[in-house]
């Protein structure tokens, strides 16, 4: 039994969230550069590289899966989550898609509710109104401030809130490592065919592409990936309700990169509506893992983690 390290646990969800706010800025950079197809396909085929490293030297058995339907399933909606994310990040600032992102345990909070009947306390629906409110405050209906465009990142909550329920009833029959290789590879496989049919104008607009920027694409899947290990680890040295409202600080490194490459700091308003988000949706989440922390597959596993 791996020794419980708390400092060493928030300290991996620390370099995760670092890890994505990096992956999220280079998907919004290259996203001028590159099909975000294409960009979508490279994440999912490097983290499936990188796992088939990972397992290698246990051979077919760590590969060996109980549950491939599963598998599959998990992969592909969590592909769609991505999908919001990577084509999302092209019309929004990183910091306020990042945090509108997180109202994932709010999310997954009424899919317990409603899909699962578990019972919900008043003040988990308070927090659940109260992520929303934060949303509103970031997206500003009727200001003309994002439009449409906030409408990846909501739909992107409610994908991986789904995700979260699937995988809540069976994540703790396998291997993590496994899972996230298979995580990659269905991924990469499900795009596969999308790529192909314009493989032409892919082929041609990466070509056309400097050679620096192509290395930064190795970027988005070794950063994603290493994020979800970092993650993985963390939850090995310290207990959910220790580690779960740490995970929002990837709003402030979001912010803080975003700022570096792209100059660019939220409103007054975003500010604010960031910030309530953070907050309802920090105290969901100590609430799941503290209330579910005895329970196999609870849903709050790594409920704010989309990448």
């Amino acid at each position: 039994m791996t020794a419980q390290r708390p400092g060493l646990g928030i300290a991996l969800v620390l370099a995760m969230g670092a890890c994505f706010a990096v992956s999220d800025t280079l998907i919004k950079y290259l996203g001028a550069w590159l099909p975000v197809l294409f960009l979508l396909w490279a994440r999912y085929a490097i983290q499936a590289g990188a796992m088939a490293i990972w397992l290698a030297p246990k051979g077919w058995r760590g590969f060996a899966t109980a549950h491939p339907k599963f598998q599959w399933a998990r992969g592909a909606l969590l592909l769609v989550t991505s999908g919001m994310s990577f084509f999302g990040l092209q019309l929004m600032p990183v910091a306020e898609f990042t945090a509108l992102g997180m109202l994932t345990p709010v999310v997954v909070t009424m899919l317990a509710a409603w899909v699962l009947h578990e019972p919900v306390s008043k003040m988990r629906w308070a927090l659940v109104c109260g992520g929303f409110v934060g949303a509103v405050i970031v997206i500003r209906p009727g200001s003309g401030v994002f439009g449409w465009a906030a409408i990846f990142p909501l739909l992107m909550a409610l994908c991986y809130g789904c995700f979260q329920v699937l995988t809540s009833r069976l994540a703790s029959l396998e291997s993590p490592y496994t899972t996230h290789f298979y995580t990659g590879f269905s991924g990469a496989v499900l795009v596969t065919p999308l790529l192909l049919f314009h493989a032409g104008d892919y082929v041609s607009a990466v070509q056309a592409v400097p050679a620096s920027k192509l290395l930064l694409v190795l970027g988005i899947g070794a950063f994603a990936t290493a994020g979800h290990l970092c993650l993985i680890f963390a939850f090995g040295r310290a207990p959910m309700a220790t580690l779960m409202p740490f995970l929002y600080t990837q709003i402030a490194f979001a912010l803080a990169v975003s700022f570096v490459v792209f100059r660019h700091l939220p409103d007054g308003w975003a500010w604010v509506g960031m910030a309530v988000i953070a907050a309802c949706g920090a105290v969901s989440a100590w609430l799941n893992a503290t209330g579910d922390r005895q329970k196999p597959g609870s849903i709050v596993a790594a409920d704010t983690i989309y990448d």
